[in-house]
């Protein structure tokens, strides 16, 4: 076992150590204030602190100040190149193992402390990737989190080889958002008559009047009637138990338009799709900020499916912390799967482990655990306008990133863009092409 020396256990350090040891290498270890403990330790140690346990001589990281804060300031984290990779959080000691603080680095990261700072917003009142270190300083495209704590795993595999750590393994998580699991079919009198009107009269568009009305005469599917297409990709590369559908529940607005919840149809197709992968609510354009709003859509889905509602992914990804992860665990969330970004692809938090949320106002660890996101569709397609040979390529670089560290790569893909339709026609073989790409990975 390995023994962690610290000076003072703060809950910025614990969660820091424990996301280390145990989440990302995954090794039996236990942390102690008490330097003589340390000092008569028979087995593997490592000292994290100021300055090395005098005669001692296990390895000696030195720490930064951040993780014996608990206040919330503008930090230097000072980037620059350490065997091939940014780091932050420079340290100068001769006797220390590493020339930064991995720990303060890992945990400026997870914790999203540069998003509880003053920062612009974009139009949404989302965080922008603009902002952020890691796309200001290049490393938005590398697992840095997890590439720091194999960095100190390579360090303590070598001082201590009877020290074990074990195997992660690669593992494929695909998420599908129904924003609207419907083009034509189930919107009400209203909204189809009006839909054929603006098709007809201000669009002037006579052949989607008529592929309008086939839909409706059941003479054709409805283009946004992919969930077979999805279930059948799932189940040929045996990612079932990784296949979560995110749906919204929220009432018509402008940024939300779903299938009424109330629809039979479409509570048998959320059933159905229930049997076969994960479900979770896709928290409406203001839920994040009303707590009677997320609790209410919650309810909806929990009705339909008869069972609790643990997962949420935020319609737009717009959330702002610490309130919005403090909004879920309200209402009994325990998995967020919001953490990237919209406009480009990328490791938002540093990693692609699941990791616990911590919130800084509160300096504690919650009880809701962090599920990053690292490509969407609509980033590749409609923000970055890029080709589907362009995303196909991307994506390849992306899944290899997280293969190097063993970890799990998450994407998130819309029912509606896999139509093979409209705007999107052709995008069905990016899909397919993460799929087999992402299975041949396991070998």
């Amino acid at each position: 076992m390995l023994l962690i020396y610290v000076p003072k256990l703060t809950n910025r350090a614990g969660y820091t150590i424990n996301v280390v040891m145990r989440d990302i290498l995954q090794t039996d270890f236990a942390i102690t204030v008490d330097s003589q403990a340390f000092r008569n330790h028979e087995g593997p140690r490592l000292c994290y602190a100021n300055s090395p346990v005098e005669g001692c001589d296990a390895p000696f990281v030195k720490s930064a100040r951040l993780l014996f804060e608990t206040t919330i300031e503008e930090q230097q984290c000072h980037p620059f190149a350490h065997n091939g990779m940014t780091v932050l959080f420079p340290v100068f000691a001769r006797d220390a193992v590493m020339p930064f603080d991995p720990f303060a680095a890992i945990f400026f990261m997870l914790s999203r402390y540069e998003e509880y700072l003053p920062h612009r917003k974009d139009s949404h009142g989302r965080f922008m990737a603009t902002e952020s270190l890691a796309y200001k300083t290049g490393f938005l495209q590398t697992a840095v989190v997890d590439r720091w704590a194999l960095m100190l795993r390579d360090i303590l595999r070598d001082r201590y080889p009877e020290l074990t750590f074990r195997s992660r393994t690669f593992s494929f998580e695909q998420t599908v958002d129904i924003d609207a699991a419907y083009c034509y079919l189930h919107k009400g009198t209203f909204r189809t008559v009006m839909g054929l009107l603006r098709d007809g009269i201000h669009r002037h568009d006579p052949e989607e009047v008529r592929h309008r009305l086939r839909v409706l005469l059941k003479k054709e599917e409805d283009p946004y009637d992919t969930f077979d297409y999805i279930l059948e990709l799932s189940q040929k590369y045996t990612y079932r138990s990784n296949l979560i559908f995110f749906t919204l529940m929220g009432d018509y607005g402008i940024y939300d338009k779903p299938a009424s919840p109330h629809c039979s149809e479409y509570r048998e197709l959320l059933q159905h799709l229930g049997d076969y992968a994960k479900m979770g609510v896709h928290g409406s354009y203001y839920s994040a900020e009303e707590p009677a709003r997320l609790e209410r859509e919650i309810a909806r889905l929990s009705d339909i499916l008869h069972r609790s509602i643990v997962r949420n992914r935020f319609h737009f990804l717009r959330f702002n912390l610490p309130y919005a992860y403090r909004n879920l665990q309200q209402h009994n969330i325990l998995h967020d799967y919001s953490m990237g970004y919209a406009e480009v692809p990328g490791f938002r938090c540093g990693t692609c482990t699941p990791v616990p949320f911590f919130d800084l106002n509160s300096d504690q660890e919650g009880n809701l655990t962090m599920h990053p996101f690292m490509a969407m569709d609509t980033t590749f397609h409609t923000h970055m306008k890029l080709s589907p040979d362009e995303t196909i390529r991307q994506m390849h670089s992306l899944v290899d990133e997280v293969k190097a560290v063993e970890g799990t790569f998450c994407c998130i893909f819309h029912n509606q863009n896999l139509s093979d339709d409209f705007d999107w026609k052709g995008w069905r073989t990016v899909y397919e092409d993460l799929l087999e790409y992402a299975a041949t990975q396991h070998v």
